[in-house]
């Protein structure tokens, strides 16, 4: 009897040593969907300006077109966004700050979530992502260590679990074949090389991750 409890013990703590445990993520309605800890928010691109110009370089199928990026949080039955925008910065803010402020402008929000395999990823990221916070926007697109980009807030996040992979960024436009002309401008402006080849990521590659999953698009 003392062998058959022993090897009995033995295999329940083998079954807790190899078994992973999923960690269930907060949840909540907003508008028409349940939005989730640690989903990603992605903003469907403009035509024009440098929503246009981030699209057209790099856009991978046609019926996804996005020019922005944001984790949310799920804290206190409330829906928040962590991100990189423009003249915020690095901000934590409520989702309705985004949504809200460009529904107006016809733009489209959709929800996408990581595979039931890579939730537990989710926990560290929100916290990496809070230690992110404060950084001004990143107007060169060249990673650094000061300063951030929305895609690469988020890259940087979920970075600890590899969930997503940096790629060398293209400034090519795909119908001439040559530098995207607002791109060529822009880095004029700033006074430096377009750094074409670059490692970097983007809203439109994040979204093409096969450990993402399409949820769908919030409605007003």
């Amino acid at each position: 009897m003392p062998n058959i409890r022993s090897a009995f013990f033995l295999l329940l703590c083998f079954t807790f040593v190899w078994v992973p445990t999923l960690v269930a993520q907060q949840s909540i309605p907003y508008l028409n969907l349940n939005v989730q800890n640690g989903d990603l928010l992605f903003v469907g691109a403009e035509l024009e300006h440098l929503s246009g110009a981030i699209n057209r370089v790099t856009q991978r199928t046609s019926d996804v077109s996005f020019d922005h990026v944001g984790i949310i949080e799920v804290c206190d039955s409330s829906a928040y966004i962590l991100h990189a925008i423009g003249k915020k910065g690095s901000i934590r803010e409520p989702l309705d700050s985004l949504v809200l402020s460009e529904s107006g402008q016809n733009r489209r929000f959709a929800l996408y979530r990581l595979t039931d395999e890579d939730q537990n990823s989710i926990n560290q990221a929100i916290i990496t992502s809070k230690t992110l916070l404060g950084k001004p926007y990143n107007w060169s697109y060249v990673l650094n260590d000061t300063s951030y980009y929305c895609s690469d807030f988020v890259e940087r996040a979920y970075r600890h679990a590899g969930i997503f992979e940096l790629e060398p960024m293209t400034f090519i436009n795909p119908d001439t074949q040559k530098t995207d002309t607002f791109w060529a401008e822009f880095y004029q402006k700033l006074d430096m090389d377009v750094p074409e080849g670059k490692l970097g990521c983007n809203p439109n590659g994040l979204a093409a991750n096969e450990k993402l999953t399409y949820i769908g698009y919030l409605e007003n």
